[in-house]
């Protein structure tokens, strides 16, 4: 594998070395169809596959080398044009396509160089797509990369319109490399005039380019100041907006606060002319709760005298009292003994009630005397009455006898 890396280096230093003196010796831009330039896009496409980690696919492994030169992108923000005039190529429909289109137009733009060296100083990038004894992950990388500064002296005009890009074979013609003696001799009278050219065309180049990036820089402090002014006129229109804005807001609140504050006054008036009123109000019902206390007072007092009196009175009523109890007691046991006497009496009364009328019932109807009981069984009719009579013995002979000598 080492081997190989330093085949492919050497070839790639061949590859440069004839197409810079080539270019030199023909004095033209370069198109398409220049053999030199399309082998140096062969060396370079085998430079970047040496080593590429196999994806694989529903087609079976693919190494394509676009990925690793997308990482550019991502890297150096320059780049993004070149990868979207890729993309929007029409004829192209591989990944291998887009790589060998991707080199064509970096060596367009001279940035070839630039963007390799970009991607070789991140190898932690590149170990996602080469193995770490690929060319692009050893020290040979670093060195193609510093010998494609010299292609910067090379102008290119390639058309990729109508160009099979990605079915194109890749095959190094080395009988461009292998020279007779005499070429060797005469070429290596000329390596002085070219070696001077170089230096200056580079000393140009290099001198062109850091004055391209300084009117880069200038150009951007220009837009980023003419950004800031209209920024800042903006803002400062914004701000003068605002003030009016402000200054009619302070007028209109300073209307409003002197109408509140005319506001205020007449309440504060009218409240104090209430409050007057209602404190003259206070004031009288005070008088006249002064007064009715005092009024009360002598009421309470004249109640007071009132009770006092009550409570003497209410002493001899109990006195009283007390005395009409005792009175009562002796009454109700004088009632007591009359009425004993009354039950007494009547007692009496009823037992003479039933004398009498035994008496009665004993009393003869015809002398009107009294009769024992043994006479109880003699009746007689009397001329006073119809029904018999009890009548004594003696009567009830002697009229036995008128009946008996009276005529029947």
């Amino acid at each position: 594998i080492a081997i190989e890396r330093l085949n492919l280096m050497n070839m790639a230093k061949l590859s440069i070395k004839g197409l810079i003196e080539s270019a030199l010796n023909l004095g033209r831009t370069l198109d398409s169809d220049y053999a030199p330039l399309q082998q140096f896009f062969v060396v370079m496409e085998h430079c970047l596959k040496h080593g590429l980690k196999s994806k694989k696919t529903f087609l079976g492994q693919n190494k394509s080398f676009w990925g690793p030169l997308e990482l550019v992108e991502k890297l150096t923000p320059e780049a993004g044009e070149i990868t979207a005039s890729v993309k929007d190529l029409p004829g192209l429909k591989t990944p291998l396509g887009r790589g060998r289109a991707w080199l064509r137009l970096a060596l367009m733009q001279k940035k070839l160089s630039d963007y390799m060296k970009t991607i070789i100083n991140r190898k932690d990038l590149l170990s996602e797509f080469y193995e770490p004894n690929a060319l692009m992950m050893e020290e040979e990388g670093a060195v193609i990369a510093g010998l494609l500064v010299g292609l910067n002296v090379i102008d290119a005009n390639l058309c990729m319109k109508g160009e099979d890009l990605d079915s194109q074979v890749g095959v190094i013609d080395f009988s461009m490399y292998l020279k007779d003696g005499a070429h060797s001799s005469k070429s290596t009278e000329g390596d002085g005039q070219i070696t001077a050219i170089l230096d200056q065309k580079n000393y140009v180049e290099e001198l062109n380019r850091h004055l391209s990036a300084s009117v880069n820089n200038l150009q951007a402090k220009v837009d980023a100041l003419e950004k800031s002014n209209s920024k800042l006129t903006e803002e400062l229109a914004v701000a003068n907006n605002r003030i009016i804005t402000l200054q009619e807001e302070l007028e209109r609140v300073k209307e409003e606060s002197s109408y509140l504050v005319e506001s205020s006054r007449k309440v504060n008036n009218t409240v104090l002319i209430d409050v007057e009123k209602e404190l003259e109000v206070q004031i009288g019902m005070k008088q006249e709760m002064e007064l009715s206390m005092k009024m009360l007072e002598k009421d309470i007092c004249e109640k007071h005298d009132a009770l006092v009196e009550l409570r003497q009175q209410l002493d001899e009523m109990r006195t009283l009292n007390h005395e009409l109890s005792i009175k009562s007691q002796s009454s109700e046991a004088s009632a007591k003994q009359k009425s004993d006497i009354i039950s007494r009496l009547e007692e009496k009364t009823n037992q003479m009630g039933s004398i009498i009328k035994q008496l009665e019932s004993r009393q003869c109807k015809n002398c009107s005397g009294v009769f024992c009981e043994n006479c109880m069984a003699n009746e007689l009719p009397l001329p006073s009455s119809i029904n018999p009579e009890h009548v004594c013995d003696v009567c009830y002979s002697q009229l036995m006898q008128q009946y008996a000598s009276s005529p029947s």
